[in-house]
């Protein structure tokens, strides 16, 4: 199975890449998938802009196609995302919208990240689009309060409860997947 982690953060100077870069490690050593990574930063997806709604994937534009491919040869995914503004960043909105039938029926994992709430607030507001696009979200997700203070040298460094969380989250993804596979099939 491929899971697919996606930094939502865009930004100079985010704290999403070293993050991103440890679910990875940590998904890699649960070895219950295949782990790409895919940075939105480096992807560089313009604002939407497709002619046709994605619901029809008759996508116009070679940013789309090479989206479309990678997000479709996804098992799962997990969405590494800040929180702005008590919700989650538009760089990962515009990321999600893009696609339609390539997120159906796939679980998702959720690592938010920011001060206090821990990027709580961020959750809420994605999980609606979650559903709308046919994805299941693990109830068990990593959540990352006062995350500056676990950045060291350019590299995060989870509290025990943190990195405890991550297994819980990859070992709900391993059941969520191969149980989801038959609706991916069928669609």
């Amino acid at each position: 199975m491929k899971l697919l982690v996606i930094v939502g953060s865009t930004r100079p100077g985010r704290v999403g890449r070293p993050v991103a870069d440890w679910v990875v490690e940590q998904a890699t050593q649960h070895g219950g998938f295949d782990v790409e990574l895919a940075d939105l930063a480096e992807i560089d997806l313009p604002l939407f802009d497709e002619p046709v709604h994605p619901s029809q994937a008759r996508y116009q534009h070679q940013h789309t196609r090479d989206w479309s491919a990678k997000v479709a040869a996804a098992d799962a995914f997990v969405f590494v995302m800040p929180e702005y503004n008590h919700s989650y960043n538009a760089a990962l909105k515009n990321a999600i919208d893009y696609l339609n039938r390539e997120w159906a029926y796939k679980p998702v994992g959720l690592v938010s990240y920011g001060g206090i709430s821990g990027g709580l607030r961020a959750v809420q507001a994605i999980k609606p689009v979650i559903a709308a696009l046919r994805m299941t979200a693990a109830a068990d997700a990593v959540t990352i309060p006062m995350v500056n203070s676990m950045i060291a040298d350019g590299a995060f460094e989870p509290t025990e409860i943190v990195a405890g969380s991550a297994k819980s989250m990859l070992d709900e993804l391993v059941r969520l997947a191969p149980a989801l596979a038959p609706l991916r099939a069928s669609a």
